[in-house]
């Protein structure tokens, strides 16, 4: 099953262990390690269907959900900046199966079932969902920069009301599970407009339960409220939210119009702007953390293998060797979350760890228990040895491989447009206003800082810390940022402000009031005029002393 265990990787280590890299050291785990526990008990068959090498090898994935008409086509047309095969946007559910957007050198669509035979595609064990869910299933290849550093799956728009009655002829849920366990993000879209969350966008949220991690909301079409109804839309959402995600951390939500036409209302641009670019920002991370999160996972996967192995193998221990197996196995099932607890304080296991009790009760129905192996404590300790050993080291080889190469951000598309010039993300506003100036932008309210400044009977052009302070507290900053602008402000560290310094401490207080961040040293166009150097004077005199 695993040809790409045996192919020469090029190097061995000391355990003669042949790889050299992440990838090829964690495919080598699984196949050896923790493959043989998950083959033994069925491992297969209750929760995940075994890895394959695309499932290592592949870009960073990004899944999009969402209901119906909340942007999430749309979403990716923003992002790739054209329109890709198979895209059709519209009020109405347009979408109506799942699209991998991935990277080809031609365009074109491959069809779900010549999909899921691509030993190059991570998506080979969805054949198991069968031919009503490959009907659905297409991937769109394109050439596009943004897709060489990662790959995006739109999915069906999620149904609500009477709609959602109607049968899609596959395990929606549980095709959304198997693409959480593999994707590195999933985002949640919801419409300014649209927060319901009907029962299959509450049962689609429950199937990615133990990918929290993984999970990011965007509130689009923002820009159709106002500031009042957007700060009422965003509590309503929390709220709905709270009653689906479980977490005790608040979910990260994004607010924004992810589309290329004009904002409706623009009161609330600069925050749409920032948001965008945090969100922008995670994405083109995606490609640097891919390693780190395939190994999250490969030990997530190998701690929930070990607890699949002890309750096999307890029901097995559990059965009788001739009468009364139907009796026994029915009680064993109703005992289930009893022996949950014995198993965790047996084996000293956390609770979390342990598969969802109803789920697993429904599929132990099916099973003859007294077929099921006993414990094999040999293929536990050697994942156990796994996750205290050769995790650790992979962990170095991750560090080194990014001190070594680190793996480019995603780029293109979208992700050029608001980096650099004048339409990037904070230019001309802040600390940056006035770079592109000829003149000192400090000196446009000079003089009313000049009233302040000689209302305070300064000594040979200057006034003390002291006199300083005074009027700097009048700003009502913490002191701890006081006191970076006067190191910023006294240019040339004497304990005292002339005209100009004071005048630029006043300006930096008031960028900060504004909103934005203080730099750790000062801009070259914030430096007053008068504690400039004179580059070319300074070239003349050392001429001269030479």
């Amino acid at each position: 099953m695993f040809s790409w265990v045996n192919k020469e990787q090029g190097g061995r280590n000391k355990d003669g262990e042949m790889y050299q890299t992440v990838t090829e050291g964690l495919q080598q785990l699984y196949s050896k390690k923790l493959f043989p526990l998950e083959e033994t008990y069925l491992f297969h068959d209750f929760h995940s269907p075994a890895l394959e090498a695309a499932d290592f090898q592949s870009k960073p994935m990004v899944l999009l959900v969402g209901q119906y008409s909340t942007g999430k086509t749309t979403f990716i047309r923003y992002l790739l900046e054209q329109d890709f095969p198979g895209m059709r946007i519209g009020p109405e559910p347009t979408t109506d199966g799942f699209i991998a957007v991935m990277y080809g050198e031609n365009e074109g669509i491959v069809p779900g079932n010549a999909l899921v035979v691509d030993p190059k595609k991570p998506f080979r064990k969805l054949n198991a969902f069968g031919n009503a869910f490959l009907n659905r299933l297409i991937c769109s290849q394109m050439p596009n920069q943004v897709l060489q550093g990662i790959s995006i799956i739109d999915t069906p728009g999620i149904l609500s009301g009477e709609k959602q009655r109607v049968s899609r002829g596959y395990d929606f849920s549980e095709v959304l599970r198997w693409f959480g366990e593999r994707v590195d993000r999933i985002i949640l879209l919801f419409d300014a407009h649209k927060l319901d969350i009907s029962d299959e966008f509450s049962e689609a949220i429950k199937a990615f339960r133990g990918q929290d991690d993984k999970i990011r909301v965007v509130l689009n079409k923002a820009d159709q409220v106002d500031s009042q109804q957007l700060m009422r839309v965003y509590g309503a959402l929390m709220w709905s939210l709270g009653k689906v995600i479980n977490t005790p951390e608040v979910v990260r939500v994004y607010l924004g119009s992810f589309w290329a036409k004009p904002l409706q209302n623009t009161e609330n641009r600069r925050l749409f702007e920032a948001e965008a670019q945090d969100l922008f920002k995670d994405i083109q991370g995606l490609p640097r953390n891919a390693a780190l999160r395939k190994l999250n996972d490969l030990i997530k996967r190998a701690r929930l293998a070990k607890v699949h192995a002890y309750i096999i193998s307890y029901l097995k221990k559990e059965m009788p060797s001739l009468f009364g197996k139907e009796k026994k196995k029915e009680e064993l099932i109703m005992r289930l979350p009893e022996i949950y607890t014995i198993l965790q304080r047996e084996h000293h296991i956390s609770p979390g760890d342990f598969p969802n009790v109803v789920k697993m009760q429904e599929q132990l129905q099916h099973y003859d228990f007294s077929k099921f192996p006993s414990l094999k404590m040999k293929l536990i300790e050697s994942v156990d040895k796994m996750l205290a050993n050769k995790i650790s080291g992979l962990m170095t080889m991750i560090r080194d491989e990014e001190s070594m190469a680190p793996p480019a951000m995603v780029s293109g598309g979208a992700f050029e447009g608001s980096q650099d010039g004048p339409f990037g993300q904070g230019y001309g506003e802040g600390i940056s206003a006035g770079s592109d100036c000829e003149d000192w932008i400090v000196s446009r309210d000079k003089h009313k800082y000049d009233e302040i400044f000689y209302s305070m009977n300064p000594i040979n052009g200057k006034i003390s810390g002291v006199n300083a302070k005074k009027e700097m507290m009048n700003s009502s900053l913490p002191n701890t940022v006081l006191g970076k602008i006067w190191k910023l402000a006294d240019c040339d560290k004497d304990g005292m402000l002339d005209d100009e310094e004071f005048a630029l401490a006043q300006h930096l207080i008031k960028v900060k009031l504004e909103g934005y961040e203080l730099p750790t040293e000062l801009p070259h166009h914030l430096v007053p005029p008068a504690h400039r150097k004179n580059e070319v004077a300074d070239i003349l005199y050392n001429h001269d002393e030479n």
